[in-house]
């Protein structure tokens, strides 16, 4: 009787909880756009670029993060990423110019890329069998949302009896405590013999002339843009421009009360509703095309971000835009990350997804810095959206002529 390889491994779930704690953290950021601006006298840009460099430098270190793992283990890079992440959370809990906070983030970007999804997507992916692999990343990707579902409204909550310093460095000792579960975490190293004989240079080499490689790194750019700015800049937009909370009703009667509340709120729906959208991705992911399913993601992100900016903004359309764009908000990731697989093999899908990811964060650092930018110019978010609206549909025709399949010559003999 043929042997079936369990779905959850102890991999896996060493895997969601360290992205669990990742994600809380990284989600959390744009509940202090305000209280930092505040406190200081900032420009919204101030704080904004220091988000935008987090996640420029995340892009950056992602790859290098991917071949650190491969060179010396997985878990040592792990252990790197998180006292990087730590230290810049700490630093930056003492920082009182701009340019501190924007120097300390690159730490906490080069941080989130080693406890983030290229190291652990890679280990995981080695970890799991042929049929578990797009399900096995859809739910580390999932486990990301669930951090998102409680950081933002942890960070919220406790900005309400201690300073945002304090909440730093709160955070940098949740992620220290998660290296307490690498022990766990032993993956093998599932490689065809062809894939071994295959150097990082070679294969690097061929996925860059492959334009397959070149169409998945440009369709990326959007999800990063759109992830980034929303993540950044929601909690404020919904705090000053959504339409009041009205007394007596269903939000009201639960607790949220302010528009504040509801900006935290929003993003743990994000977080909510995606964990659905993602398991929904990696069980079509195995039985569809990725490409195709890449594709109807990117268009369904386009209407739904476009008929949100042309209507009132109101706490239902708030509720409504975040299910429904929660609903598609990391779905790319297990698809993007198991089309690498798919096609380049799985000996250095690390670095090779840390690449196309690098695009996903050159996305980021745009949405989040034009956010701060145009809304220091204009006193107004919509052309950010708007530009938005445009890459996500630029992200829908680019995945189409991907050649779904394995790259032929991909070994040399």
């Amino acid at each position: 009787m043929q042997h079936k390889t369990p779905l959850f491994t102890p991999v896996l779930i060493v895997g969601c909880v360290i992205i669990m704690v990742c994600f809380a953290v990284r989600a959390s950021f744009g509940v202090f756009q305000i209280p930092i601006a505040e406190e200081f006298g900032w420009l919204r840009a101030e704080f904004s670029l220091a988000i935008a460099i987090q996640n420029l430098a995340w892009g950056v270190g992602q790859p290098i993060f991917g071949a650190l793992a491969e060179k010396i283990g997985d878990r040592r890079a792990i252990i790197i990423g998180a006292i990087v992440y730590a230290a810049g959370l700490l630093l930056s809990a003492n920082s009182v110019t701009p340019l501190e906070h924007q120097a300390y983030a690159w730490l906490v970007g080069f941080g989130i890329a080693g406890t983030g999804f290229g190291v652990i997507l890679a280990v995981v992916g080695r970890a799991s069998s042929d049929d578990n692999r797009s399900m096995s990343l859809a739910i580390v990707t999932a486990a990301g949302s669930g951090g998102q579902i409680f950081g933002a409204p942890i960070a919220e909550w406790m900005l309400g009896f201690m300073s945002w310093q304090g909440v730093f460095v709160v955070f940098a000792g949740a992620v220290m405590a998660m290296i307490l579960t690498l022990p766990m975490m032993r993956a093998p190293a599932l490689a065809t013999k062809a894939e071994l004989e295959e150097s990082l240079g070679q294969i690097l080499m061929k996925a860059a002339r492959d334009p397959s490689y070149t169409m998945i790194f440009l369709g990326f750019f959007s999800c990063g843009y759109q992830l980034g700015f929303i993540t950044a800049h929601f909690p404020a937009f919904v705090t000053e421009l959504c339409g009041p909370i009205l007394a007596g009703g269903v939000l009201h009667s639960v607790g949220i009360t302010t528009t504040s509340a509801l900006g935290a709120v929003a993003i743990s729906l994000i977080g909510l509703a995606n964990i659905a959208g993602t398991l929904t991705a990696g069980w079509a992911g195995k039985r569809y095309s990725k490409k195709y399913l890449l594709a109807g993601i990117y268009v369904g992100r386009t209407i739904i971000a476009a008929l949100f900016i042309m209507f009132p903004i109101t706490p239902i359309s708030v509720i409504l835009f975040s299910v429904g764009m929660g609903s598609l908000w990391l779905a790319t990731v297990p698809l993007t990350s198991g089309l690498v697989a798919h096609i380049y093999g799985l000996r250095y899908m690390g670095t090779l997804y840390g690449i196309v990811f690098f695009s996903h964060q050159l996305g980021s650092f745009l949405g989040v810095w034009l956010g701060g930018r145009m809304y220091d110019a204009f006193g107004s978010y919509t052309a950010v959206w708007w530009i938005g609206v445009g890459v996500g549909a630029f992200s829908a025709i680019v995945h189409l002529p991907i050649r779904e399949r394995r790259l032929e010559g991909l070994v040399t003999a």
